[in-house]
């Protein structure tokens, strides 16, 4: 479970997080919307450690994310996978390099073995052949795919996905929506997905929680939000569907 206890965060002026309350329960997938600048993305790199809040905390697992010391947080880090919005694959490596980047820094496997993990992940997300090839090469849903496969690569209790169809074309966005449901029933992890694609939501949401001025704003259901006669949540939903 990870637990999010009275956060606040402010850039210089700028209060993004102002106190949030929020709770994920294991092997949930969760959908966290709002509009940008609302501060989504902030609330999950505070939940991986990369972020340290001002003030609250955030709890996994039992732990206090932001009391953890450097080889504490790193060791709590490869419980996580993390989708970033770009994919932020290395355009000088390929793409058996980029997906095994995490077992060649954080474990002691043999050049075999990596590459046989790289291949399962690689197939479960529906890629073949592509081990040799640059991001350069990829389209922009097989970058994703991409991402994702080296997401997966540590078997993590946890995946987070900033943004996972932004820039890609409906036919592209519903695959890779079908993908995080597939995933998450296939390997039972904890899915923490932040998107402004309503069509997303209605697709792989278990649960969904809106921001709004730094807190969450709602948390429920996908048809209890559709159905929300509260103003900012509908006026959020019509303009996001348009």
């Amino acid at each position: 479970m990870i637990e999010i206890k009275n956060l606040h965060k402010s850039f210089g002026s700028k209060k993004v997080l102002n106190g949030v309350d929020f709770i994920i329960n294991k092997g949930e997938t969760v959908v966290i919307i709002g509009q940008s600048g609302c501060g989504k993305s902030v609330l999950i790199k505070h939940i991986v450690g990369l972020l340290t809040p001002d003030k609250g905390d955030v709890i996994v697992e039992g732990k206090v994310v932001n009391n953890l010391s450097i080889k504490e947080l790193y060791d709590l880090r490869k419980k996580f996978g993390f989708l970033f919005q770009s994919a932020a694959l290395f355009d000088s490596m390929t793409v058996e390099e980029n997906v095994s980047l995490p077992l060649v820094e954080s474990f002691s496997y043999s050049k075999k073995d990596i590459r046989k993990i790289v291949e399962e992940k690689l197939e479960l997300v529906g890629l073949r052949d592509v081990l040799n090839l640059k991001p350069a090469e990829l389209s922009g849903g097989m970058k994703k795919r991409v991402g994702l496969a080296r997401a997966l690569v540590t078997n993590p209790s946890y995946i987070l996905y900033d943004e996972p169809t932004t820039g890609l074309d409906p036919i592209m966005s519903d695959s890779i929506d079908l993908l995080i449901k597939d995933l998450a029933e296939k390997l039972s992890v904890t899915s923490i997905v932040v998107t402004h694609d309503m069509y997303s939501v209605k697709n792989v949401a278990d649960r969904v929680a809106m921001m709004h001025e730094g807190k969450i704003y709602f948390n429920g259901s996908t048809e209890e939000l559709l159905n929300s006669s509260d103003k900012i949540i509908s006026d959020f939903v019509r303009r996001t569907q348009i």
